[in-house]
């Protein structure tokens, strides 16, 4: 399998996912704002969305969109418990939070990288992305988002809440979201992430 990633991007989740899966892959890095991989491969041939991530699959086929590559992994390890079987509450708590941190963090956070955005649009930004942390502060059910194991989500709020020093979002005023982050922050597969994307 390869990942296409860019460093510090919505792909290091499910780089930290493939890591704690145990599984083989291989990394392609992608140019965001060219759309070029090494020896200036189009990525759009890849993934004709443009972004990242992408997993392909030896057989050439190719799975986007973050939400649906980490479960796709996580089915493949059921024994790492990195989502809870399917048909169950826990599962669909899993995927609750799923669209929770793509549609109210992540999205919220996207305006804020562009330098074109007006200053009010960016403090309603900041204001909302403000008010989604606050949720999450108030839901931690365990040492980790959903309880006692770590879970695909807990990957991808850490890959999000990463980009909150880019923006000068403040996250100081979330002690149990802080200490969430850094009990992530302390597995040997996020390091091992953060390194291969030169980043730690």
């Amino acid at each position: 399998m390869k990942l296409y990633y860019s460093p510090g991007a919505c792909s290091l989740s499910p780089h930290i996912v493939l890591r704690e899966a145990g599984l083989p892959f291989a990394l392609e890095k992608v140019d965001l704002k060219t759309k070029r991989m090494a020896g200036e491969a189009d990525f759009n041939r890849i993934n004709p969305k443009g972004y990242v991530p992408a997993l392909q699959f030896d057989d050439g086929s190719v799975l986007t969109e973050g939400a649906a590559i980490v479960q796709w992994v996580a089915d493949e390890v059921p024994a790492k418990h990195l989502v809870p079987p399917a048909g169950t509450m826990e599962r669909y708590r899993v995927i609750e939070w799923l669209g929770f941190i793509s549609t109210e963090l992540h999205k919220n956070f996207s305006p804020l990288f562009n330098p074109a955005t007006p200053d009010a649009v960016r403090d309603t930004q900041l204001a909302t992305l403000a008010k989604r942390i606050g949720y999450v502060e108030q839901h931690i059910t365990g040492p980790y988002l959903t309880g006692t194991h770590f879970t695909v989500v807990d990957a991808y709020l850490f890959t999000v809440l990463s980009w909150a020093k880019y923006v000068k979002l403040d996250l100081a005023p979330y002690a149990g979201v802080n200490a969430l982050l850094a009990r992530i922050a302390a597995r040997p597969a996020v390091q091992e992430a953060l390194k291969a994307e030169g980043l730690a």
